[in-house]
Order: C-alpha cells, then structure tokens, then sequence
C-alpha cells in the first residue's frame, strides 16, 4: 500500500496540482490586497464611505456597564461585495491561464486519410460477379 502511494504522490499531475494549489492561494492573497487596497477605495469614493463598512443594522444593541454597544446584529455587505469583487478577478484570470495553457499546448495533427481504394461494398460486388461467371 505505501508503494502504490508513492507512486501514486509522485506522478506528475499530482505535483503540478499542488504547484499550482500553493500559486493559487497566493495570487488570491495578491487580489484580495488590490481589492481592499485599490478597488475598494475607489468604489467606496463613490458611496462617499469604506466600501467594507457598508453594513446594515439587522438588531439595535444595549448599552453595558462599561457604555459599549453589545448585542448589534449587522448584514454586512460591503465584505460580501468586496469578496465578490475578489472571486470575479481570480476566476478571470484562471480563466486566462487556462486558455493560454490550450492555446500554447501542441495541437493534434489530423489522423492522415485512408488510402482512396476501392470500398468493402465495391469488393463484395466484384465477387459477386465473379461468381456469377
């Protein structure tokens, strides 16, 4: 069982699937700092607020002892949108990749035609024939 699983790791597929794992999880780190750090901003200059604050209250808190607000239920939508945002990109660019990967992948040449020559049907008329002689 260990020596089918070692083959098994060691096929080249199951590498380049984690290569590309451990590239992926970075590029969304990449895309996630553009979107918080880029787009966000830029649509919240729209909205005139932080894009990831936009938020609506669902159920007012109560105050504590201490006078802090505890209890407040919000739907937070400004993180959905920006991880929205962040999804679209990524599968954008995979997207991307992946037609690049087919286009730049050595395409398969036709299989050659077969020789022209006289078909099944044409050699069982000619032993038809020939047998009527």
């Amino acid at each position: 069982m260990l020596k089918e699983f070692k083959e098994f790791a060691m096929k080249g597929n199951l590498i380049d699937i984690a290569v590309g794992f451990v590239m992926g999880a970075a590029f969304k780190e990449v895309v996630t700092a553009f979107t918080g750090g880029i787009v966000s901003p830029l649509i919240g200059m729209i909205f005139d607020s932080d894009f990831k604050a936009l938020r609506y209250q669902l159920k007012e808190g109560t105050l504590n002892d201490a006078g802090e607000t505890v209890g407040a239920v919000f739907l937070e939508y400004g993180t959905f949108l920006t991880n929205v945002i962040d999804f679209i990109i990524v599968a954008f660019v995979m997207f991307l990749v992946v037609k690049g990967v087919n286009n730049m992948k050595k395409k398969e040449e036709p299989a050659p035609a077969e020789p022209a020559g006289p078909s099944e049907l044409d050699i069982l008329k000619e032993i038809r024939d020939s047998l009527k002689k």
